[in-house]
This record gives C-alpha cells, sequence and structure tokens, in this order.
C-alpha cells in the first residue's frame, strides 16, 4: 500500500513561498513597495515618528498620546539593566562568540528573571515586551565590551533607546543628527509581516511556550546570511569591490560564476522593497557627512546590473551594510542591530499570537520509500 492510498497528496509551495499562514493586525507588506505598520505607511513613520512611538504602534494597536508615549519611553528607559549573572554569563563565553550569539544566549538567560515568565496573558505579555525591547539593546552593548575586554556602561536614562546605543557602545553621546538616523532606521527594522525570524517567534509562541523562549528562537533565525545575516555578509561584498567603477564588472563575473548575492530579491516585493530609498538617502547623507561617498554609488552600481541582468531589486540589506559602516559599528553588530529593532515586532506578534491562539503545525509532502516490509537482520553467528 502507497502513501496515496491513504491520503491526497497535499499542496507543496516550496519555503511556504505565497502561503497566507496565518492573519496579523500588526503588519502588512505590499508587493508593489509598500510597507504599512497598524495602517500607518513607513515612509510617513520614518518622516516623523520615533521609535519609542512605533514600538508602542506595534505592541498596542495605537499611537500613544502624549502621555502615554513619555510613560512607555520612562517604563522602557527602566528596564534596561541586566541581572548580574547575565553580566557574569557573557563573560564566561568565549572571547571570539558572535554577538549574535552573545544576544540568543543572554535573552534565553533573562527568563528565569522575569516574574512574569510563564503567564502569558495579555497584560504580562506586555510587561514581558517592555523588557525585552529595553534589555535587547543591553545585551548588545554591555556583551560587546565585554567581548573586547572593557567594561559595561551605566544605563542613560535620559537618552532615547537609539542614543543609549551608542553611549553604551562608546561612552560618547553622538551628535542629534546621527541619534535620529539611528531612530530612523531603528523604524524602518521594527517589524516585516510573517518573515523568517517572526515566524519562528510565532511558531513557539503557538506552543504556548513564553516570551522569551519566542524570541530566542526569533534571534537564532535572525543570524542566518539569508535573513538578518545577510547585511553583514553584504558589507564583506562592498569591501571587495571598493570603488563604484568596479562595481559592474565584479556583479557580472559573480553572476557568471552563479555566486550567492547578498543584499537583492525578497520572497515578497516584486517592485523592490519599500524600505530602500529611505535607507539610500540615509547612506548618501552620511557619505557627506564621512567623507565616504564612494559605497552608496557602488551599491547603485550593483543595483542597476542585478536589475539589467536579472530584474531583481535591491532590497534594504544592501544599503544597510555601508550605513552602519558610516556609524562606526563594527561588522559583526549589524545583525544584532536590527534585532534590537525588530524585538519590538517579535513580541508585538507574540501578544498578538497569544490572545487568539492556535498551535502553528503544518504538513508536510512524503517523498521517501513506498511501505514496506520489515526484514530483520541476519544472525550474526551464522545460526
Amino acid at each position: 500500500m502507497s502513501t496515496t492510498d491513504t491520503e491526497t497528496k497535499p499542496a507543496y509551495s516550496p519555503g511556504l513561498a505565497g502561503v497566507v499562514a496565518g492573519e496579523t493586525e500588526i503588519c502588512w507588506v505590499d508587493p508593489n513597495a509598500g510597507l504599512m505598520y497598524r495602517g500607518y505607511d513607513i515612509h510617513e513613520m520614518a518622516e516623523k515618528a520615533n521609535f519609542e512611538e512605533v514600538a508602542y504602534l506595534l505592541l498596542n494597536g495605537e499611537l500613544p498620546t502624549i502621555e502615554q508615549g513619555a510613560h512607555f519611553s520612562q517604563a522602557l528607559a527602566a528596564e534596561r539593566s541586566l541581572p548580574k549573572e547575565v553580566l557574569e554569563m557573557m563573560r564566561l563565553l568565549p572571547q571570539n562568540t558572535h554577538p549574535m550569539d552573545m544576544l540568543r544566549t543572554g535573552v534565553s538567560m533573562l527568563a528565569p528573571f522575569d516574574p512574569d515568565l510563564n503567564d502569558n496573558s495579555h497584560g504580562a505579555n506586555i510587561r514581558k515586551a517592555i523588557r525585552l525591547i529595553a534589555k535587547v539593546t543591553t545585551l548588545i552593548a554591555d556583551g560587546y565590551r565585554i567581548r573586547r575586554r572593557e567594561n559595561p556602561l551605566p544605563e542613560r536614562p535620559d537618552l532615547t533607546m537609539a542614543g543609549n546605543l551608542f553611549y553604551k557602545l562608546s561612552g560618547e553621546v553622538p551628535a542629534a543628527w546621527k541619534i535620529r538616523m539611528m531612530d530612523t532606521i531603528f523604524i524602518l527594522y521594527a517589524d516585516h509581516e510573517f518573515n523568517a525570524s517572526t515566524f519562528a517567534a510565532r511558531v513557539t509562541a503557538s506552543t504556548l511556550a513564553d516570551m522569551y523562549a519566542a524570541v530566542t528562537s526569533a534571534c537564532g533565525t535572525l543570524k542566518g546570511p539569508l535573513h538578518g545575516g545577510a547585511n553583514e555578509e553584504s558589507m564583506k561584498m562592498l569591501d571587495e569591490i571598493k570603488t563604484p567603477e568596479r562595481a559592474e564588472g565584479w556583479m557580472m563575473d559573480a553572476l557568471a560564476k552563479k555566486a550567492k548575492i547578498m543584499g537583492f530579491g525578497h520572497r515578497v516585493y516584486k517592485a523592490g522593497d519599500s524600505r530602500v530609498p529611505i535607507m539610500r538617502e540615509i547612506g548618501r547623507d552620511l557619505g557627506k557627512r564621512s567623507g565616504k561617498e564612494q559605497w552608496i554609488p557602488i551599491c547603485e552600481n550593483l543595483e542597476a546590473t542585478m536589475e539589467r541582468e536579472k530584474k531583481l531589486c535591491a532590497n534594504v540589506d544592501l544599503y544597510a551594510a555601508p550605513v552602519f559602516t558610516m556609524l562606526e559599528f563594527a561588522p559583526e553588530l549589524n545583525t544584532p542591530i536590527f534585532a534590537a529593532s525588530r524585538v519590538a515586532g517579535w513580541c508585538a506578534h507574540v501578544v498578538e499570537q497569544q490572545d487568539n491562539n492556535r498551535l502553528i503545525r503544518p504538513r508536510s509532502l512524503y517523498t521517501g520509500p513506498a511501505a514496506r516490509p520489515y526484514k530483520a537482520a541476519a544472525s550474526s553467528n551464522g545460526a
């Protein structure tokens, strides 16, 4: 009897491409280069909002009033510090531990210190979300300094999350324009519908595991070079190319070799990544300010060549890579900084999943041998 005798083969979409796996009120990725958070256009949010306001919107469904926004920002600032045990754990990790591995391990270790850990009610999940959003940036900054044999710096509750991240990494409060740039980048990365890491978080949350378990799953997923790790890999590519004049030839050679090229294509967008124009302009501005104006023209030449040859558009990672470099972040911090923003979206999706939960359990298409009888192995003693 074959498997086809017992059930009809289910429809199959490799990588779940085009499959609708759930409903969400949080974010909509428009294939025609659009992105909305709770109905608000990303371009308008990037221009007018701050990250704390966007995080509140993702978690609560509406923009905060002035009073609500101030209270939310204060709540985040008050939750930034890490338990001393978590700091000690990071000191025990090997010196060459990647910051994403430190972050993933740190998120997991934070769990038992949260008094609401196993309470999946809406109120408890919001409280956990605030703690996680606050502490992820601290895990990144403190872990990075520990990795460099430097002492972590105390929190600056008077600074926004973007400003505090700069301060915690370098010990200096940056210019207001630099903090605003970082705030805009955080807004661009805050959520992106059912991307791989968010879907991983929702799958974990659907088992009624706690929010820390879900965000740990998300961190592990984000690390991969086909997801959040792409911007770190993109910078390696740009460093190899070096000048705008070399970009087209490098791209043609890579295409001829059928090499994997980071920073291009997207599972949903068909008319370009809606975040690219904003990130490109941030990069152009940074190039002028830093005297490193070669990076954005390299990206533009790569983008034009790929579109001409393969009809593929750039995604936000292509331009995020030089932006992070010009902001003087170490390349290995690119993906953790992505996580510092996306954790707001992850937490919002966990809240939404557990508010109306159904276990996420898809089917697979079996391609193994047909049913066959079991045959015992011959006796080893020849009997």
